[in-house]
């Protein structure tokens, strides 16, 4: 744990080699990460911790002040404590709010991963609007559902990305937390659309990029992070065959592979990655 005037940040670090640090996403804590650390035996020091409102990260934003920065700055106490340069990778929002570090330039990166960020303003930048109103019209039907006093509105937002029965086939104690942290999932949207991206933005991200979606992940979702990656210098895109949004959990080994090699490849020059999609490995 880090302790910082403003609150506790969660931190946990297990293993040897290069540092790795793992951001979960919204409804998470660093233990989501588990199921792709165990293909990772003795490979790499892997330190994960959690988002503002989440695990024992206490939160520091409200309503009206909700910008990204606020999680750029825990991430990067985490990467300051872990002792970097570090392979930052992001699942979800966690992977938006691994970008914002990115792009603030305030710790040493070696590498980025993002998987499936909601990344909805690029999809308003590009003209994509058929895509950014999917997001708005879940977002806001969640959202006023929340507000109406439907206990288990982050339903909505989990099925829109895992399809039709998923939160209903998670675990009790999954559903159980994601109820309890919606609050901090609504600050998180909140977040998201007020954190602008922009072709100009993103050609600013100077460090090794690998972009990764899953091919059943919802079309917004999947259009989104294809954007991303076409408006990052050299960005590699990934997909994953049969995955959708939870694949840290449900295709970890696919996703462990992914970012081993990019892990690995990340000290080669940034134009020899190329900007095409990841094909051997994701095809398996």
């Amino acid at each position: 744990m880090i302790f910082e005037s403003r609150g506790p940040i969660d931190y946990h670090e297990t293993g040897t080699g290069p540092t790795v640090v793992l951001v979960p996403g919204s409804c998470s804590t660093g233990a989501a990460w588990r199921p792709v650390m165990a293909h990772w035996p003795n490979r790499f020091r892997c330190v994960t911790t959690s988002l503002l409102g989440y695990g024992g990260t206490a939160e520091r934003r409200t309503s009206g002040n909700s910008d990204i920065a606020h999680e750029s700055e825990i991430i990067e106490a985490v990467i300051h404590r872990a002792g970097g340069p570090v392979h930052l990778v992001g699942h979800s929002f966690g992977g938006l709010a691994a970008l914002a570090v990115a792009l603030r330039r305030r710790v040493p990166l070696l590498s980025l991963t993002i998987a499936e960020a909601p990344a909805m303003e690029i999809l308003r930048e590009a003209g994509e609007m058929t895509h950014y109103e999917a997001f708005r019209k879940m977002s806001g039907t969640y959202s006023d559902a929340f507000k109406r006093g439907e206990t288990d509105a982050i339903a909505r937002m989990i099925d829109f990305y895992g399809g039709a029965g998923t939160f209903a086939a998670w675990p009790q104690r999954v559903r159980d937390y994601a109820v309890e942290t919606t609050p901090a999932n609504l600050l998180d949207w909140e977040s998201a659309y007020g954190f602008r991206l922009t072709p100009a933005l993103l050609a600013s991200v100077a460090v090794s990029t690998l972009v990764i979606w899953g091919k059943d992940s919802h079309p917004a979702a999947s259009r989104a992070n294809d954007v991303l990656g076409r408006c990052i210098p050299n960005a590699v895109r990934a997909t994953i065959a049969g995955a959708a949004h939870f694949m840290i959990a449900t295709h970890s080994k696919q996703f462990a592979e992914l970012v081993a090699c990019h892990v690995g490849q990340s000290s080669l020059d940034p134009s020899s990655l190329g900007p095409s999609t990841l094909a051997p490995a994701a095809a398996r």
